[in-house]
C-alpha cells in the first residue's frame, strides 16, 4: 500500500483551520502538516467577512464551550497581537437598552455576564449619555474587554508562522473527493491524489458537504444566514467611541443591529440575518440552484422557518426596505438618516440545524476513525480561535499514528 506523504492534512483556511495547523505543527514539529484552501489566500469567507470585533463572552451559557473559549480566546487574541504588532484596540462595547422591557433584560444579561466573570459597569440614563453623547438609551452594560481587531491580518500572521515552522499550504485547492481505509484518508484535489495518516476539516460553510465525501451522513445541515451590512460616512467616524448593542432578545438566536467601530476608524451598522440562497454570496442578489434546493429539501429548514416566522419575516422586510433596517439603528442613535446608511460587503453565517429544526448553538465535532470534524463553530470563533486549536489538537493528539 502507498505510504501516506502527510500526517496531518487539514481542511479549510479559515481562522480556525490555520490556527489549527499552526498548533499542530507547534506540537509535533517533525510532523509532515499540509493546509488545503480552495481559494487564492487564507481568510475569505466567514474570517474575512465579520464585525472584527474580539468579544468578551457576555451571552453565553456558563460552563459552555462557547463561553470557556471566548473568555480564553479574548485574551490569546490580544496576546498575538502584540507579539505580531498587528493593530487592535480595546474600546469596550455599550448594550443599549431603550424600553422597560429591555432593562428587565439588561438585568438578567448582567447576572450571566457576573456568571462568567466579566467585568461590567452599570450604567444609567445619565451616565449613558455622558459616554456617549450620540446614543440614546435608559441605562446600559459597559463591557471594558471588548475591542477590535482585522482578523484576515491575524489569520495571515498565522500562517505566515506555520509555513515558517515548515508547514506547507496550497491554495486554489478544492476538495473533490475522499476514501478511508484502515491506514490513510486519500484526498483528491485538482486532480491529485494525497494521502494522509489523519484529515482535520475546518471547512465551515461546507462542513457537511465534506461529511458526505467521507461517506458519513450528518445528523445536521448547514444553512447559510446572510448577514447585511452598511457603512456611515467617514464624517461619522467618531460618532462613537464604544461598539453599540441593542439588548439581544433571549429567543432569537443573533445579536441585532449595532454599530461597530472598524479597526480601519470607520463604522458599520449590521448585521441583521436573513436565509442565503448561496453559501458564499456575498453580493446584494444571490441565488445558487444546489445551496437553495439543499435547504428547501430539509425538513430542518422549514421547522427552523415555522418556529421564528415572524421575525424571519421582519429581518427580510428590514432587508428590502432600507428605512425599516434604519429604524433598529434609530432606536439608540436616532440622529442617523437614510443617507447615511452606504453599501458594506454582507457576511455569511454556517448555521448547523438539526433535522427537528434545532439551532445548534455550540460547537459540534464529527469523527470516524482517521479523521475529525469541526462541523460547528459558531460566533464568536474568530476571538476564540486559538483555543479552539488547542482543543481540536488535544482531540487529535496521538491519533495519527
Amino acid at each position: 500500500m502507498m505510504q501516506a506523504a502527510y500526517d496531518y492534512l487539514l481542511i479549510g483556511g479559515g481562522i480556525v483551520g490555520v490556527s489549527t495547523a499552526l498548533q499542530l505543527k507547534q506540537r509535533f514539529p517533525a510532523a509532515r502538516i499540509l493546509l488545503l484552501e480552495k481559494e487564492t489566500t487564507v481568510g475569505r469567507h466567514q474570517t474575512g467577512h465579520n464585525s472584527g470585533v474580539i468579544h468578551a463572552g457576555v451571552y453565553y451559557a456558563p460552563g459552555s464551550l462557547k463561553a470557556r473559549f471566548c473568555r480564553e480566546g479574548a485574551e490569546a487574541t490580544v496576546a498575538f497581537c502584540e507579539r505580531h504588532r498587528i493593530p487592535y484596540q480595546r474600546c469596550g462595547k455599550l448594550l443599549v437598552a431603550t424600553s422597560p422591557r429591555e432593562i428587565g433584560r439588561m438585568e438578567a444579561l448582567a447576572e450571566r455576564c457576573t456568571q462568567n466573570a466579566i467585568k461590567i459597569e452599570l450604567l444609567s440614563a445619565g451616565e449613558l449619555k455622558a459616554a456617549e453623547p450620540n446614543i440614546a438609551g435608559l441605562g446600559a452594560i459597559r463591557v471594558p474587554a471588548t475591542g477590535i481587531v482585522d482578523y484576515q491580518r491575524v489569520t495571515e500572521a498565522l500562517l505566515k508562522e506555520f509555513t515558517g515552522l515548515g508547514g506547507e499550504t496550497r491554495f486554489s485547492a478544492a476538495v473533490t473527493a475522499l476514501s478511508e481505509d484502515e491506514n490513510a484518508i486519500e484526498v483528491v484535489c485538482g486532480g491529485e491524489r494525497i494521502r494522509t495518516r489523519f484529515l482535520i476539516s475546518c471547512a465551515g460553510l461546507m462542513a457537511d458537504r465534506i461529511l458526505v465525501m467521507l461517506g458519513i451522513a450528518p445528523d445536521f445541515r448547514i444553512i447559510p444566514f446572510r448577514g447585511e451590512y452598511y457603512q456611515l460616512p467617514q464624517s461619522y467616524n467618531h460618532i462613537v467611541s464604544h461598539l453599540i448593542y441593542p439588548i439581544p432578545d433571549p429567543d432569537l438566536p443573533f445579536l441585532g443591529v449595532h454599530l461597530t467601530r472598524m479597526i480601519d476608524g470607520s463604522v458599520t451598522v449590521g448585521p441583521n440575518a436573513v436565509v442565503g440562497w448561496k453559501r458564499e454570496g456575498y453580493g446584494r442578489f444571490n441565488f445558487s440552484l444546489r445551496d437553495s434546493l439543499d435547504n428547501l429539501t430539509y425538513p430542518g429548514f422549514w421547522r427552523v422557518m415555522q418556529t421564528n416566522l415572524r421575525s424571519g419575516l421582519g429581518e427580510m422586510k428590514n432587508s428590502l426596505w432600507k428605512r425599516g433596517y434604519l429604524e433598529l439603528v434609530r432606536k439608540y442613535c436616532p440622529q442617523l438618516a437614510l443617507t447615511d446608511l452606504r453599501p458594506y460587503p454582507a457576511g455569511i453565517r454556517a448555521q448547523a440545524v438539526m433535522a427537528d429544526g434545532g439551532l445548534v448553538h455550540d460547537f459540534l465535532f464529527a469523527e470516524s476513525p482517521r479523521s475529525l470534524h469541526v462541523c460547528n463553530a459558531p460566533s464568536p470563533a474568530a476571538t476564540s480561535a486559538l483555543p479552539i486549536g488547542a482543543y481540536i489538537c488535544d482531540k487529535v493528539e496521538g491519533r495519527a499514528g
